[in-house]
C-alpha cells in the first residue's frame, strides 16, 4: 500500500465518518479507515490516539451536528411548534446520517469531557425551549427524557426497518409527537 500524502486528523475522522454512514458504526474499524485512505494502519497513530478516541470524536460531531440541525429548525418557533420542530429535525438528522448518530449512542462515555460538553449543550438547548412551559427543572428533565426516547425510539425503529406497513412514516411522527406535546398541557402530567 503507497503512503498517501495529505492526510490529517481531519481526513481521518472524514473516513470514519463515511465509514459509518455507509457500513454502520459496528465497521469503523482502523484497518477499514486505513484501507479507505490508502495508508498504513501505524500511520494513523500520528493523527489520532486509537479507535475508542475517535468513536469518541465521532460521537462529539454527532452531538455536535443534530444539536445544530435542531437549533437551524427552531428558528422562528417557540413552544409546542418549536418541539415538533426539533423531533422532526432529530429523526431527520437519522436518517441522512444513520452511522453518525448511532456514534451519539454506542459511544456514549460521559467521562470524556468533550462528549459530556456536547451532551450538556444539547440539554441546555432543550431546556430553553421548554422555558415557556414554566416546568420546575426536575419536570422538564423528565419532558426532556422522554421527548429524547421517542425520537430515538422512531428512529432506531425506522434505521432496522421496524415499521414495514404501507404507511407514511413522517405522518406516524408527527402524530407520536403531537399527542405527546397535548400530554404536556394537561394537568397533572
Amino acid at each position: 500500500m503507497a503512503y498517501r500524502q495529505g492526510i490529517d486528523k481531519g481526513a481521518v475522522l472524514q473516513a470514519a465518518l463515511d465509514i459509518a454512514n455507509e457500513q454502520g458504526i459496528e465497521q469503523v474499524t482502523l484497518a477499514a479507515i486505513a484501507a479507505k485512505l490508502r495508508v498504513k494502519t501505524p500511520s494513523l497513530y500520528n493523527h489520532i490516539k486509537g479507535l475508542p478516541d475517535l468513536r469518541a470524536e465521532l460521537a462529539v460531531l454527532g452531538l455536535t451536528r443534530i444539536r445544530e440541525a435542531m437549533t437551524e429548525a427552531v428558528i422562528g418557533k417557540s413552544g409546542d411548534d418549536a418541539l415538533l420542530a426539533v423531533g422532526l429535525a432529530y429523526v431527520a438528522f437519522a436518517r441522512k446520517n444513520p452511522g453518525l448518530y448511532d456514534s451519539i449512542v454506542s459511544g456514549a462515555d460521559l467521562s470524556n469531557p468533550a462528549l459530556a460538553e456536547a451532551g450538556d449543550q444539547s440539554l441546555s438547548f432543550l431546556l430553553r425551549i421548554l422555558d415557556s412551559y414554566k416546568f420546575g427543572e426536575e419536570e422538564a428533565l423528565h419532558v426532556v427524557r422522554g421527548l429524547r426516547s421517542m425520537m430515538h425510539g422512531f428512529a432506531s425503529l425506522e434505521m432496522k426497518q421496524g415499521f414495514q406497513m404501507e404507511m407514511d412514516r413522517d405522518v406516524s411522527l408527527r402524530h407520536l409527537l403531537s399527542t405527546y406535546l397535548r400530554g404536556l398541557h394537561t394537568p397533572g402530567n
